[in-house]
């Protein structure tokens, strides 16, 4: 049988133990294997390892000897409990050895657990299970994390105390990082809040979020945003010593006030747009961003938006002879007097 997304989640945390399989498969292989270690953790439990009910194979291995699923499907456990047979990274090859053990599968036998990539619909590996009575196939998607799988997550993490700014940051970081990288911010989060009883703030969230690989260049662009003009010299002093390119500050720029002016512009005001921004801004940078967007307004946005093309152009120019970061510095300044204006 064939699981929607929406039901797949569900059957992932309660699978029922007295089917005969499950497929799961799709493009992503780090939503793949946390699927899957959800369901086998939900059908053996936290022993089931170490009781020896939890079977790996190879798919390699199948191909190579069709028996192994077969006996490893068969075999009868020295613990009690169910048991649970993994057979990992399956394609399409390897149905002609998987499929004789699945036919020849009886009630009592180890629930078989396959991951693949992604599988055609003319796949006859994928199509036995959509069509199997007692047997499930789940595609996993490239989709954001729904609202349901992120509190399930929270839930997860033991996170129960959370205001909602906070959650309204997590929801907008699980778009943007994977969800291995996000389960790993939210148990950092828990230790983060250790002993601590009070909900978790934005601040609590951008403390543990993964900082850019541009956090140095960030620096000179809130600057320049904010109309700091006499700390524009000294910044861009240090960025030269740590071997910015012009070009990155350029690119950097071009971005940000981009950004300011998807917020400036949204038909609902700073607050609508502040939320439609993509990628979504978070913690305290979030209140940032919105106050410079409703300092600057949509019409000096526009005039800005100009003097960075125009400086770009500059840069990439064969004729351009002036130095290259003394023509972003002075582009710099020239944003931060507009501002003021």
């Amino acid at each position: 049988m064939k699981l929607s997304p929406r039901d797949a989640n569900g059957y992932f945390a309660r699978p029922d133990p007295d089917r005969m399989g499950l497929l799961i498969y799709g493009m992503d292989a780090m939503r793949i294997a946390l699927k899957r270690q959800e369901v086998i953790a939900a059908l053996v439990g936290p022993q089931g390892e170490e009781e020896m009910r939890l079977t790996r194979l190879p798919a390699a291995d199948v191909r190579r000897d069709p028996a192994l699923l077969t006996d490893a499907i068969k075999a009868v456990g020295f613990f009690p409990g169910p048991r649970v047979v993994f057979v990992e990274d399956a394609n399409e090859t390897h149905t002609p050895a998987i499929l004789p053990a699945l036919e020849d599968w009886r009630e009592g036998d180890a629930q078989v657990v396959i991951t693949a990539g992604n599988l055609k619909k003319t796949s006859k590996l994928r199509k036995t299970f959509e069509d199997h009575k007692n047997a499930y196939a789940a595609a996993i998607y490239d989709n954001p994390p729904t609202r349901d799988e992120i509190e399930a997550e929270l839930k997860r993490a033991g996170l129960q105390r959370l205001g909602p700014e906070a959650l309204r940051d997590l929801t907008a970081l699980a778009t943007t990082v994977d969800p291995g990288d996000f389960r790993q911010i939210l148990e950092k989060l828990v230790l983060y809040k250790h002993g601590d009883d009070t909900p978790a703030t934005p601040e609590d969230v951008a403390a543990v979020a993964p900082v850019t690989t541009e956090a140095e260049v960030d620096d000179i662009l809130d600057i320049v945003a904010e109309a700091k003009t006499g700390e524009i010299g000294p910044l861009m002093q240090r960025l030269r010593g740590q071997g910015i390119a012009p070009v990155t500050i350029c690119i950097g720029l071009l971005r940000h006030f981009r950004t300011l002016y998807a917020v400036a512009a949204a038909p609902g005001g700073v607050a609508e747009g502040i939320n439609r921004v993509r990628p979504p801004v978070y913690g305290p940078r979030r209140d940032r961003i919105a106050r410079q967007a409703q300092t600057w307004g949509v019409l000096k946005l526009q005039q800005a938006l100009s003097v960075i093309t125009e400086t770009d152009l500059a840069l990439r120019s064969a004729a351009q002879t002036a130095p290259a970061m003394a023509l972003v510095e002075r582009s710099l300044i020239r944003l931060a007097m507009m501002a003021r204006r």
